[in-house]
């Protein structure tokens, strides 16, 4: 598909950031070079936070490397995800996707699909309408393997273990596709489940780069249920590499098959995986809107427009 939208020069938009959210998973989209200065984690957390700042699950901060568009450049835009605690993450299916729009929007690449890079790994995106409202991504091969997780114990593939947490045992499974990930075994996921339970194992000994947790149910042999503790950002109503996580353990349990259609409380994405584990994503992308930050909110946080 050819980019309908006309490229734009980042020093004339004007916009200090703007705001994307899939499946109620907002994230804010920063130019590196709106700004003079980093974005170090007390800036990110400010920015992000709810009350005092604009409010988001987590922050983009690309296109990064150089100033001249970057259908021009020689290597694919890249980007760097943070949590709204200011930790960064390597991959994010919500976010990956969000960026991928903004991009499409700002003629920064002239035709689907498109590469992108993420600490996590390279991802490649399609545009599936020509508003960039529907994106998949390829997001790369997950493994099962304790020493690529991390978890701490011997080699081993981290299938159907035990985890005893606050004196409860627990069925999960770990995965990595660019990002640590638990997926835990449940009857009934709720969302008090995830708030208890979640950060409990998100700092669990057994995780030295602590993780993301799923709660998972399956429906069907194509359908799982899930609620989500994200690493970094806590309760969280959707996401796309748990969505993969979680759709790659059931298929490796064989208690689903490709494609999966994962279930959470901000909506639906659809999973498919080949033989390899390599996942593709695919999901809506809805735009909020574009603003600039206060002078006052700029002052506190000793940032500068350039």
């Amino acid at each position: 598909m050819r980019n309908p939208h006309p490229p734009q020069d980042p020093a004339r938009l004007g916009y200090d950031y703007c705001k994307y959210h899939g499946l109620g998973n907002d994230y804010l989209v920063i130019e590196p070079q709106r700004f003079r200065g980093a974005l170090d984690p007390v800036i990110v957390r400010a920015i992000c936070e709810r009350r005092r700042g604009i409010g988001a699950d987590g922050l983009l901060l690309g296109p990064l490397g150089k100033r001249e568009l970057q259908s021009r450049a020689e290597e694919p835009p890249a980007v760097r995800i943070f949590n709204p605690d200011g930790s960064e993450s390597g991959k994010s299916g919500n976010g990956l996707r969000i960026f991928a729009r903004y991009l499409w929007e700002r003629g920064y690449v002239t035709h689907s699909p498109f590469a992108i890079h993420a600490t996590g790994g390279t991802v490649r995106a399609r545009v599936l309408r020509p508003d960039g409202a529907r994106i998949a991504l390829e997001m790369g091969q997950v493994v099962f393997t304790s020493d690529r997780i991390p978890m701490s114990g011997p080699p081993r593939e981290v299938l159907r273990e035990s985890l005893t947490v606050d004196g409860v045992s627990y069925t999960i499974n770990a995965a990595n596709l660019g990002n640590p990930h638990c997926v835990v075994l449940a009857d009934d996921p709720t969302p008090a489940l995830a708030r208890s339970v979640g950060p409990l194992i998100e700092h669990h000994p057994s995780f030295p780069q602590r993780t993301n947790v799923q709660f998972l149910r399956v429906l069907g042999e194509h359908s799982v249920r899930i609620e989500i503790w994200e690493r970094g950002a806590g309760y969280t109503h959707a996401s796309g590499t748990s969505s993969c996580a979680a759709a790659a353990v059931a298929c490796r349990l064989g208690l689903c098959r490709s494609p999966v259609t994962v279930r959470m409380p901000g909506g639906e994405l659809e999973i498919r995986l080949d033989d390899a584990y390599r996942v593709e994503l695919e999901g809506e992308v809805s735009a909020v809107g574009c603003g600039w930050l206060a002078d006052e909110l700029l002052g506190a946080l000793g940032l500068a427009r350039r």
